[in-house]
């Protein structure tokens, strides 16, 4: 909201904070889905895990934003609740798959070869994703809605993962260090992991308050 002193402090303005959250969730949307087109060709041509993991991450991605615009549009306690244990669940799916993804590769000692259109892809989605999440925990702590915080963190997660395939990528690409990525996912798996715990709870506390 603007001041009279001609300087601006955030707004605490509920239907423009309600616009901002879903701009945030549509950029987020449009990212991810130009994402999956360009990870699958990176990933085939590269025969990259990480970057097909990468991929179900921004399925996953998608699908958490998707339900923060479903609820955005009809704030009530009900869908609210409902929308948490969706977003827990794909906490829960990624951390799975994730972990799945970290146990084949070591025990198979896959090694995928280098990929500078993965590289490229995964530094500027690092950089995308860390200011939508921003935007997102933001927006969410001053709208008081706690399915566009936890769809933050989900982006927050996105963007973790894709510094950890990026790390991976760029670790392979010149020392050969082909368990770099995998190994750096085991981070992401106890973030996720966590997170969708958080979401889970804060169902059940909703149910019994």
């Amino acid at each position: 909201m603007a001041r009279t002193d001609g300087t601006t402090t955030a707004t605490t303005d509920p239907a423009l904070l309600l616009r901002r959250g879903l701009r945030l969730e549509y950029g987020t949307l449009g990212w991810n889905v130009i994402g999956l087109g360009v990870l699958a060709v990176a990933a085939v041509r590269a025969g990259s895990p990480a970057l097909a993991g990468f991929g179900l991450d921004s399925l996953i991605e998608i699908f958490a934003s998707l339900v923060v615009v479903w609820q955005l549009k009809g704030v009530h306690q009900e869908r609210e609740a409902r929308a948490m244990r969706l977003i827990g669940t794909a906490f829960a799916v990624l951390a799975a798959y994730l972990l799945i993804q970290l146990v084949i590769v070591i025990a198979a000692g896959l090694r995928p070869a280098t990929s500078g259109l993965g590289i490229v892809w995964t530094a500027l989605t690092f950089a995308v994703m860390l200011a939508l999440a921003w935007g997102k925990i933001r927006t969410g702590r001053a709208l008081g809605n706690p399915v566009l915080h936890a769809e933050g963190k989900v982006t927050l997660v996105d963007a973790y993962l894709a510094g950890a395939v990026l790390a991976g990528l760029v670790l392979n690409s010149l020392f050969g260090w082909w368990w770099a990525d995998p190994l750096a996912g085991a981070v992401i798996i106890y973030y996720a992991a966590r997170e969708a715990r958080h979401a889970f709870q804060h169902t059940t506390e909703e149910a019994t308050a």
